[in-house]
């Protein structure tokens, strides 16, 4: 018998770790040219890169290889289901230094990225909250849209992690509830919990545990000999083992003091000896379950200190976050930013603050609570409150920046700080860098918030809470709006400003809007209401109707949005408020389609597409063209239907609102069902679909359901046109991405 090659077979093999990326034609022979032509990509959004997340190394790491040792062992007896790993160990121990260490050298078990998390479970301000660490892990995913509700939050976490194989660090824990709502949904990650208690109670849920203890004084001998060199720690043997005596196993107290005698070359170890020892009268607020030595060694580091590091150190313990910048330095000190960035440097270089590399740096949380309390030891009583007011004053002014760049109809009622920016975080012009540092400071601005209702200002507290608008507006951090309105609310009530009142009613009423919550939305802009029309300002009290028909409208009460809708209208074009009345326009358009009147719905929405033109605003003009779509549809034109929804897609592109971009792409699938197009329909709602997944966006299970009602109406897809016609779409039309925050009064 012949062969194959014999008979004239060719044989195609693909092997070892060969792949094939995207089409692929199989022919014995080919003349001619061959085109390939592409669909509608249903890919969505470029995916993010993968989470590499673990804090870089900060020095050499020396020793614990009996720790590393059982770490690798706990995880090989684990490895065939999700393997949780609590790490704890008394404060400044090394906790975070060896688990670091370990997860680093399993980055190729765990392709699917490395998380890292600060749980702040001795910050000032309290642990973290869960929705803000879940956003960062969701977002780092590219899930742009958060839940507000933390268990919603959870849950898609869990989701969106299920069959990952990753491996998150969840540090300073405080608590075991605390990590439960952190938990992966995959069976195949590694959790690893770092933590000053024991958190027993995770052993129900399958964790397993390796305390950490004290370095021996050997050790700290090695660790001290490496970082200062080995020559010199030979000449002075006895005076390198006193040292490490004296700093008592800590990893922290060694490394600090290890700084400080590598930076001075005529510092005798005997000499750092002595001081250590002579301080225990100061050890008492920095005990650590009974180990002395911490104070002592951060004592010794303030005090060699030259004045102005000094100072800084001191002022930096009043802040009421971990991390900070050199803007926050500068702010506190009154300084110019570079001369801030320098003393930065010089704490950084004593190990009394940890540089991330980022243009962040970082305290240690018992290096911060000896840092504050040598200010209150050592500073004013009136410099301890206006020190912190400064730096919350810098955050308050550099967010006005950016509200005024990003969302500049949002008009800034008045502000009061006297610290201006101490040096730009982004240009004057650059949108993309403002809202980049919105995003990088939202922990931030939210603990901002916080601290000026503790201190009474209560002013700067609602002001703080305006001006971090387009934080909810343009990156939907819907899940930080609950608490800041509820604290901007109280803070504004306090202070008996009717126009900050109004403010944070109206933006507050958005806020519950955009959870889900219609009948505490309508309450809230009902007081705004009742407000605007006992001051006689029409403005304002177009502006609350507005949002009485959002509430009215996500209820479903279709006939009471409309009537909200009308007056809203007649309001605004009284005082001649163009863009809202533009904007008003949109939502009377989309009642209109939902009563089904897409000849209503014309009028309305052409006039609001062709003024938010004029007013150039090319996001609202988008959404005015993507309902015009809807319209076109359902009135049979579908030739102008395709027109504007095709514009509506590129202009949603140039100003980058995937949500919408998605939204779009459903409404394109519903113009092709209307057309009997059932295979372009798929492509599209395919491709919405995973612009909705990536978002993680409520609207993926109502895709989902479209999609199968198609395919099985389908069931073999044919590149020719399907002789019947496509099932219609729905008759109730889909919900709208969540809606934009109620436009702010110009």
């Amino acid at each position: 018998m012949g062969t194959a090659e014999d008979e004239g077979v060719t044989r195609n093999v693909i092997a070892g770790d060969a792949h094939l990326t995207g089409g692929v034609i199989q022919a014995r022979a080919i003349h001619g040219t061959v085109h390939l032509h592409a669909g509608p990509s249903a890919a969505g959004p470029t995916p993010p890169p993968v989470p590499q997340q673990l804090p870089p190394p900060t020095g050499p790491f020396v020793g614990r290889r009996a720790e590393l040792a059982a770490l690798g062992q706990l995880h090989g007896e684990l490895s065939d289901s999700r393997c949780m790993i609590v790490v704890n160990g008394p404060a400044g121990v090394g906790k975070t230094a060896l688990v670091l260490q370990w997860l680093r050298s399993l980055a190729a078990d765990y392709p699917d990225g490395l998380l890292y998390a600060d749980l702040r479970g001795h910050a000032p301000g309290g642990p973290a909250p869960a929705g803000e660490l879940l956003g960062a892990f969701l977002r780092a995913f590219g899930v742009e849209r958060v839940p507000g509700a933390p268990a919603e939050a959870a849950a898609l976490w869990r989701s969106v992690s299920s069959g990952r194989r990753i491996a998150v660090l969840l540090d300073n824990a405080l608590t075991a509830a605390q990590v439960r709502q952190l938990l992966p949904g995959s069976q195949s990650a590694l959790v690893v919990v770092a933590s000053r208690n024991r958190l027993s109670g995770l052993g129900v849920d399958g964790a397993v545990f390796q305390p950490l203890g004290l370095l021996d004084e050997t050790a700290a001998a090695e660790i001290l000999a490496r970082r200062i060199g080995a020559a010199r720690a030979g000449r002075e043997p006895e005076a390198v083992r006193a040292v490490a005596a004296h700093c008592g196993g800590l990893a922290l107290a060694v490394s600090l003091v290890a700084a400080r005698v590598a930076a001075r070359p005529r510092l005798t170890l005997a000499a750092t000896a002595a001081a250590l020892a002579s301080d225990s009268e100061r050890l008492a607020a920095l005990r650590v379950e009974g180990e002395p030595a911490v104070r002592s060694a951060l004592d010794a580091s303030c005090d060699g200190l030259v004045p102005g590091v000094r100072g800084l150190y001191h002022l930096l313990g009043l802040l009421p976050f971990t991390d900070f910048t050199a803007e926050d330095a500068a702010a506190l000190t009154m300084t110019a930013f570079a001369d801030a960035d320098a003393l930065l440097d010089e704490l950084a270089e004593a190990n009394l603050v940890e540089d991330l590399g980022t243009g962040r740096f970082r305290f240690h949380d018992l290096v911060r609570l000896h840092a504050r309390d040598q200010a209150r030891a050592r500073l004013p009583v009136d410099e301890q409150d206006a020190a912190p007011r400064r730096a919350m004053e810098w955050y308050l002014a550099t967010a006005t920046a950016a509200e005024r760049l990003l969302t500049p109809n949002h008009a800034t009622l008045g502000r009061d700080y006297t610290v201006p920016p101490a040096a730009p975080s982004f240009e004057p012009s650059d949108s993309s860098a403002a809202l980049r540092w919105l995003d990088q400071e939202r922990g931030h601005l939210v603990e901002a918030v916080r601290t000026a209702v503790a201190h009474g200002w209560d002013a700067l507290a609602w002001q703080l809470v305006d001006a971090m608008y387009p934080l909810f507006h343009r990156l939907r951090a819907f899940e930080l709006q609950d608490e800041t309105h509820r604290l901007g609310l109280a803070s504004a009530r306090r202070a008996a400003d009717p126009a900050a009142l109004a403010r944070m009613l109206t933006d507050g009423g958005g806020r519950l809007r955009n959870l889900g919550q219609p009948q505490e939305a309508i309450r809230w802009y009902q007081e705004a209401l009742e407000l605007a029309q006992a001051d006689g300002d029409a403005k304002a009290e177009a502006q609350a109707l507005h949002g009485i028909g959002q509430a009215h409208l996500l209820a479903g009460r279709l006939p009471e949005a409309a009537r909200c809708f009308r007056r809203d209208l007649e309001l605004r074009l009284s005082v001649g408020y163009l863009r809202g009345a533009a904007l008003t326009r949109v939502v009377l358009g989309d009642v209109a389609l939902a009563q089904h009147h897409p000849d209503l719905a014309l009028p309305e929405l052409t006039a609001a597409h062709e003024a938010l033109l004029d007013l150039g605003e090319p996001y609202e003009a988008a959404r005015a063209l993507a309902h015009l779509g809807r319209a076109y549809t359902a009135l049979g034109d579908h030739q102008a239907a395709e027109r504007v929804l095709d514009q509506a897609a590129e202009l949603f592109r140039s100003t980058g609102s995937p949500t919408w971009e998605a939204r779009t792409l459903e409404l394109q699938g519903e113009l092709a069902q209307a057309r009997d197009a059932p295979q372009q329909a798929l492509l599209r709602y395919e491709a919405s679909l995973g612009c909705y997944q990536a978002l993680g966006a409520p609207d993926v299970q109502r895709l989902k359901a479209t999609l199968d009602r198609l395919r099985s109406a389908f069931p073999e897809p044919s590149a020719e046109p399907a002789p019947d016609p496509a099932p219609a779409p729905d008759p109730a039309p889909a919900p709208d991405p969540a809606p934009d925050p109620a436009p702010g009064p110009n």
